[in-house]
């Protein structure tokens, strides 16, 4: 069963004095990466709470629908990765990629073998290294085995290789794009290089209240070379829309 879109409808958000959005309408195609870049406070954040429903909106100010594509319940099927780690110390490497697993009593001898051999990819050989002995580097890497282990539909990704050196970042890139394809995935990201490599489409979210603007489509298989035509072709276009955005706030 393929993965399946997510319809925003006439979504208004404010905290306080300031409106994030105000009728934002968009649909983020099923089975794709879709990559949201803009200047920080622009909502970026926000958009993804939202669809996770992670907010009591009784503190907040907000209106408007968020639906799959299938009509089915959207919470119970989706896979979140924060921009902090939220690594719990008390658990070593190995348990913290498998405390969703715990949590629902589903860990298996299989499912402790697939999160072995995800830290060894992701370039961490020691399954039961303490926490405190990971860098910020290593203990997101864990972060993302603990997301991709939990294998949803969906996945939420707000920065998830930013504390990672370059060529780290481009290994766990190809990983990604390896073990989340047909799922859908919304990808925050800073970096136009990553958005480039990694997105199907890729929307800059700008303005006060904000709103997407006009896709970008690169062309070719994900993940692209960093020296594919296609990135140096729209690199200077998505900085171009970077820059505006950022006129904006």
């Amino acid at each position: 069963m393929s993965a399946p879109g997510i319809i925003l409808n006439n979504i208004s958000l404010a905290f306080a004095q300031q409106t994030l959005f105000n009728n934002l309408s968009c649909e983020f195609t099923g089975g794709q990466f879709t990559c949201l870049l803009g200047p920080s406070g622009v909502g970026k954040s926000s958009l993804l709470h939202l669809i996770a429903d992670l907010y009591t909106h009784k503190s907040i100010q907000y209106s408007g629908t968020i639906r799959a594509t299938d009509n089915q319940p959207i919470q119970t099927r989706i896979a979140y990765m924060a921009q902090t780690d939220s690594l719990l110390p008390w658990l070593n490497t190995e348990q913290n990629c498998l405390l969703g697993s715990r949590l629902r009593g589903e860990i298996t001898s299989v499912k402790k073998i697939q999160a072995r051999e995800l830290l060894k990819r992701v370039g961490l050989k020691n399954p039961k290294q303490k926490i405190a002995e990971l860098s910020g580097g290593m203990r997101q890497r864990v972060a993302l085995v603990r997301t991709l282990l939990e294998d949803k539909p969906i996945v939420l990704m707000d920065e998830p290789f930013a504390a990672l050196d370059v060529i780290t970042r481009l290994n766990l890139h190809d990983l990604a794009a390896e073990l989340l394809q047909h799922k859908t995935v919304i990808l925050v990201t800073h970096d136009p290089l990553e958005a480039l490599r990694l997105g199907h489409v890729i929307y800059v979210l700008a303005g006060m209240p904000a709103q997407l603007g006009a896709p970008i489509i690169p062309a070719g298989t994900i993940p692209r070379a960093i020296t594919a035509p296609t990135i140096l072709q729209l690199q200077g276009e998505l900085l171009a829309r970077l820059q505006l955005a950022q006129e904006l706030m």
